[in-house]
């Protein structure tokens, strides 16, 4: 048995290291803020995710506290890490740093339509 768990953390270190690694290398060659933001988020993700599941296994002949700990620590990323990148990206919209965009968007126009009639409400 403590060799099964040794192989599991083994595998949860290295795809934890992996996704972290390539969260990394997309962080310096997505082209905007909001690309970046998703590689990072992603990455923290998955990867912390991993990580921590992966010491868990490997101290849980030690006792199986870690174990718990580290399933605690991995609810609390899996719910803010994606609400903070949620955060970071809706400030940047407002602050009109939007999206570089390669295609046609048709539901821009529209969403510019909303935005300046809810400003024209507010100013009335």
């Amino acid at each position: 048995m403590s060799t099964l768990f040794e192989i599991i953390g083994g595998a949860l270190l290295l795809i934890g290291s992996v996704f972290l690694f390539l969260g990394g290398l997309g962080i310096f060659r997505m082209p905007d803020v909001y690309n970046r933001l998703q590689a990072g988020t992603k990455a923290t993700t998955l990867g912390g995710m991993s990580l921590i599941l992966g010491v868990g296994f490997l101290m849980v002949e030690t006792s199986w506290m870690w174990m718990a700990k580290a399933v605690i620590v991995v609810i609390f990323i899996a719910f803010s890490n994606p609400i903070s990148s949620h955060a970071l990206a809706r400030a940047m919209y407002k602050r009109k740093r939007y999206p570089l965009i390669t295609s046609k968007d048709e539901n821009m126009d529209a969403y510019k339509e909303i935005v300046e009639n809810e400003k024209k409400e507010e100013d009335s």
